[in-house]
């Protein structure tokens, strides 16, 4: 017997011994476990008898291929490797979604009475997901009218793990602000805020960054359609209105994607990248919302697919006045839009 066999006996039976070790008792993982057990068996075996890769090379018909049995040992090691990536990918988004309701059950823990109170009366809230943006919320939120149509505005912003004074910013101006613990994107932020407009007893959510960009005065046009019944979810579009500054790469993205999810849908949205939006909170209780970023076409395609009917208002896009973005390269941003768009269309 070779060496090498020897080598691959040994390897295989203390793979299969120490699966006893790391994955039972109170370690316990059914699916670890005989991964892991039935690796090092299927090693200790073929070590033993290398003959037992004829059956697996006659089973993919490769008797007559050269190099058959290489062939047939590296098809059923992918086939492995593909089962155990599929296996983690599953238990990654199971701690994922897990992760994802204890920070906001963390976040908003200490803000059940203030919640009730602060906000009580409001029938609408406006709701700003921020990152480092003190200097835009300092002229933002002071443009936000109280009330439109007879309803009171609350104005919740939710400090997505600042470290510029964001949260102390918005308080100083009368908002309601929470402090994730840590930063993890704009849909988790807004995700932590729809959980304080449910326990706020909030009807209607308006949507709008910390950034500067989106215009306050333009939220009664948004809410219009809405208080008149004509819809479920209005859209900002900037195609429909206008914008101060936007590069040619992004607005070629907008046009795009457009045209890619109105395909998808069926509906005819010019603008699904805008974050600046008004929509029941009926809307968020029933469609499913799980993307930390790139998240603002997951609101248009899981509502779309939900029977939600989706109208647009023209709005204007202004310049940034402080700070920079926080969506990186066009090239990058586009690929995870586009990644977004068709997770959220095949779930």
């Amino acid at each position: 017997m070779s060496n090498i066999r020897l080598l691959g006996m040994v390897v295989g039976l203390a793979l299969f011994l120490l699966s006893f070790r790391i994955f039972r008792g109170q370690k316990w993982n059914r699916a670890n476990f005989f991964l892991f057990a039935g690796s090092g068996l299927f090693l200790f075996a073929l070590s033993l008898n290398p003959g037992l890769i004829n059956i697996l090379q006659r089973m993919l018909a490769l008797d007559d291929a050269e190099r058959g049995r290489l062939m047939a040992l590296l098809i059923f090691a992918v086939g492995v490797l593909w089962f155990a990536l599929i296996l983690m990918r599953t238990s990654f988004l199971k701690h994922k979604y897990q992760f994802d309701r204890f920070v906001r059950a963390v976040g908003i823990a200490n803000y059940i009475e203030k919640i009730r109170t602060d906000l009580a009366g409001c029938d609408v809230a406006v709701l700003i997901p921020a990152y480092n943006e003190a200097d835009n919320l300092r002229a933002v939120l002071p443009r936000i009218p109280k009330e439109v149509g007879g309803l009171k505005l609350g104005v919740v912003v939710v400090d997505d793990g600042s470290d510029d004074g964001t949260c102390e910013c918005a308080i100083a101006a009368g908002a309601f602000a929470v402090r994730s613990p840590i930063n993890r994107g704009g849909g988790a932020a807004l995700r932590l805020g729809y959980d304080i407009l449910q326990k706020a007893d909030i009807d209607i959510c308006v949507t709008m960054d910390a950034d500067g960009q989106h215009n306050p005065e333009e939220i009664p046009a948004l809410l219009s359609p809405l208080l008149e019944e004509q819809c479920d979810i209005v859209i900002g579009s900037r195609i429909l209105g206008s914008r101060e500054k936007d590069s040619l790469f992004r607005l070629a993205g907008v046009y795009f994607f457009s045209f890619i999810i109105n395909r998808l849908t069926g509906l005819n949205i010019t603008d699904p990248s805008s974050g600046f939006r008004a929509f029941k909170m009926d809307v968020v209780r029933r469609v499913p919302l799980d993307e930390d970023q790139f998240h603002t076409s997951e609101l248009i395609i899981n509502a779309a697919k939900g029977g939600f009917c989706i109208r647009e208002a023209p709005i204007t896009i202004l310049r940034r006045k402080y700070g920079e973005s926080k969506k990186g390269r066009n090239w990058l941003y586009g690929l995870n839009f586009a990644k977004i768009v068709v997770r959220s269309w095949w779930r």
